[in-house]
């Protein structure tokens, strides 16, 4: 029984730092979309290309 407890404590943390991952992904998303958005009403090409691929990297 208590391997059985052990096992489903080990699930359950799995899955809340998998929750915590998406959260924390979606969040810099967001952050990242707002940025290349204020990049392109000022002009700024490098920040763009810059942003651009770091939001390439997280949706990897």
């Amino acid at each position: 029984m208590d391997n059985m407890k052990v096992a489903y404590e080990t699930m359950l943390g799995l899955a809340a730092e998998m929750v915590l991952d998406e959260a924390l992904r979606n969040y810099r998303t967001e952050k990242i979309y707002n940025a290349i958005d204020d990049a392109l009403a000022q002009g700024d090409a490098e920040s763009f290309r810059r942003l651009t691929d770091e939001l390439k990297t997280i949706q990897r």
